[in-house]
């Protein structure tokens, strides 16, 4: 009989105690979406890299950090997996390889790297070094840029994309580079340039390589839906692109305009979008080759998307198609309408930065301390207490499944009457507060009942960001994830260790800035977004360390100087057959040199310093010891790295 009686107890608790595993938090974290194939999660519970997707090599991340900080590496630390950017161009043609011989299409493919996406050196070095056996070529959009460039490929026969606004020194810059073996082209975006191509052309008797961009009137979607279209910055409109025409023919150019470009934006997250765009492009490059122009390009530039919730659905941060996919879209349309048209098939290029660049970096950083609603123990009613608190204890203690909704908003109805009593004198500090303990004791204890609900009621949408735990992050959002902040871009976002352990705590996170904006509380999710990031519990003598991934593109070279936090220390890390090698490592800004930035020269704050202890020392106010150990700590701090140790 005692036996019947335990055994439902005995079933009971064990469920309760169910064992959280590996693949709890592959599924909530959605790392086998997002990840795949580089990132995934290891039997101790820790994040690990396949810089080489599924051909071998893997790399534990919270031992490699580890590792790294016994080299005088610090925290924030940007980890650049080599092998991945290798990868990512590998795959790339090897679609448009896979693609040109399903269709028997007649041309090949070529690709180029927007510099834009990220002109790290140590990076578009390797890049150039990866792409040599595919002819992959470079994208400048800019004077500096096409400096880069110029300096970097040497590789015969890959292609220089010449974009961006120029001047004559631009375009004179880079037709003088076809006596350098090059093979840049010049891509007219605005009807001015025509003019001084044909200037450049004379003064250095060097016949150009030209192309065109067109302003398409296929929109693009999401957040740069305005790159294409009647009104977009770049490109030229029908009758524009005509007067070109005109204007080489008149120069005896013609034959040089070789190339079509059009752009409908970064993130392309549908198809459909993409489909469109090749299909009015490929009509607009057949018409120019008509038009008696030696049509030998088609550049279809970036959009390729990456999925950074992993959902693979046209939500703004992933997309429904896979590199395949575009690359078979690419070639069967231009195919096509050359086909119908009898036009010999163009070389293919695209610029797909983000595509190439994301997944290659992961920042990491540490957790330095955690601020959230108190959890107190409620001492019972005491007789003679005030109403409101009687009443607040009364809603609190009759909290249950069915009236939860509304013991919230009667909660929360006595939390404001109590702010008005106590603003006015009627409440001591003492009843305040305990106000505020029950009322955040009733919100927490609705909040586990809304967590077991299918439906959450809108007024209580909220109540799990309300009750989230700010988790304090050595990181600057400016500096790091400045898209997360300028246009809500979401990255994956995880604990790199203690994945075999539920995360039980829900939070949000800030980093050092002086900002309230100096934040992150949207993240992944399965549907849409949530606001708050389950992680676990923050032990202040432990290292708890997150990871921001998929941060490769754009990110380094828009973060600024917000509160004057600089670079991280950055280390570029290679598979070897011993695990890994560390192949450059690129130290962090240190106080000297984001001072310098903005005018502050090392000597003359150190000399500022002096003359101001000295005043001190005469008036007596500091001692010669504290003098000294204040200069001391002073020099120290310039030479210092601009994050907290």
């Amino acid at each position: 009989m005692g036996q019947e009686t335990t055994l439902p107890v005995l079933v009971s608790n064990l469920i309760e105690l169910k064992t959280w595993t590996i693949q709890d938090s592959e599924e909530l974290y959605r790392i086998n979406g997002w990840g795949e194939p580089y990132f995934s999660i290891n039997e101790a519970g820790h994040v690990t890299v396949s810089p080489k997707g599924d051909r071998g090599g893997c790399i534990d991340l919270f031992d490699l950090v580890n590792d790294l900080k016994q080299r005088n590496l610090r925290l924030p630390i940007l980890l650049r997996f080599s092998d991945i950017l290798a990868d990512r161009i590998e795959r790339l043609n090897a679609c448009f390889a896979k693609a040109i011989a399903r269709y028997n299409y007649n041309g090949v493919y070529r690709g180029v790297y927007p510099v834009k996406v990220n002109q790290q050196r140590q990076l578009v070095e390797e890049l150039v070094n990866y792409g040599k056996s595919f002819l992959f070529g470079l994208e400048a959009g800019s004077k500096p840029e096409l400096l880069i460039a110029l300096a970097t490929l040497k590789t015969p026969g890959a292609l220089l994309i010449c974009n961006g606004y120029k001047d004559l020194e631009y375009v004179e810059t880079a037709i003088l580079a076809r006596r350098l073996g090059q093979t840049p082209i010049i891509v007219i975006e605005q009807l001015e340039e025509v003019d001084l191509v044909i200037q450049a052309s004379r003064n250095l008797n060097i016949q150009p390589i030209l192309g065109v961009r067109a302003k398409l009137s296929s929109k693009g979607i999401g957040r740069w839906a305005d790159s294409a279209g009647d009104r977009a910055k770049f490109g030229l409109n029908r009758w524009e692109i005509l007067e070109v025409i005109e204007k080489l023919k008149a120069a005896n150019l013609l034959d040089s305009l070789q190339l079509l470009h059009f752009h409908i934006g970064s993130q392309i997250s549908s198809i459909g979008v993409i489909k469109d765009a090749l299909r009015e492009a490929s009509q607009i490059f057949v018409q120019l080759a008509k038009s008696g122009a030696d049509m030998k390009y088609i550049d279809v530039g970036g959009g390729l998307g990456v999925d950074y919730d992993g959902s693979k659905t046209n939500f703004y941060a992933s997309k429904n198609y896979n590199m395949q996919n575009y690359a078979y879209d690419v070639v069967a349309e231009i195919k096509e309408a050359c086909a119908e048209n009898n036009i010999a098939a163009p070389t293919l290029v695209s610029e797909s930065g983000r595509a190439i660049a994301s997944h290659q970096s992961v920042l990491i950083f540490d957790v330095l301390n955690v601020s959230g609603i108190p959890s107190h123990d409620i001492s019972p009613l005491q007789e003679g207490e005030h109403l409101i608190i009687r009443n607040l204890f009364e809603t609190l203690e009759q909290i249950n499944v069915d009236n939860y909704q509304e013991a919230y908003h009667d909660a929360t109805q006595f939390k404001e009457e109590a702010v008005s009593l106590f603003s006015f004198g009627y409440l001591n500090l003492a009843q305040r507060a305990r106000v505020e303990r029950l009322y955040w004791e009733a919100c927490d204890r609705i909040l586990k009942i809304v967590r077991q609900q299918n439906y959450v009621p809108d007024d209580l949408e909220d109540l799990e960001k309300i009750m989230a735990t700010t988790y304090y992050c050595n990181f600057s959002v400016f500096q790091s994830a400045p898209d997360s902040w300028a246009i809500d871009q979401l990255f994956p976002i995880m604990p790199i260790h203690r994945l075999n352990e539920e995360p039980t705590c829900r939070g949000t996170i800030a980093d050092l800035t002086c900002d309230s904006d100096g934040k992150i509380d949207k993240f992944i999710d399965l549907r849409d977004v949530k606001s708050v990031l389950e992680l676990h519990p923050f032990h202040p003598h432990q290292p708890y360390f997150l990871g921001l991934f998929l941060g490769g593109a754009y990110q380094e070279i828009l973060g600024d100087l917000h509160n004057l936090f600089g670079d991280t220390d950055a280390v570029h890390i290679h598979v070897s057959p011993n695990g890994y090698q560390v192949e450059h490592v690129i130290k962090g800004d240190t106080m000297t040199e984001v001072l310098a930035y903005v005018q502050y020269s090392r000597d003359g704050l150190l000399e500022s310093m002096r003359r101001e202890t000295e005043k001190a020392l005469q008036a007596k106010t500091i001692t010669l010891e504290e003098a000294r150990l204040l200069l001391q700590k002073y020099e120290h701090s310039l030479s210092g790295y601009t994050y907290l140790s």
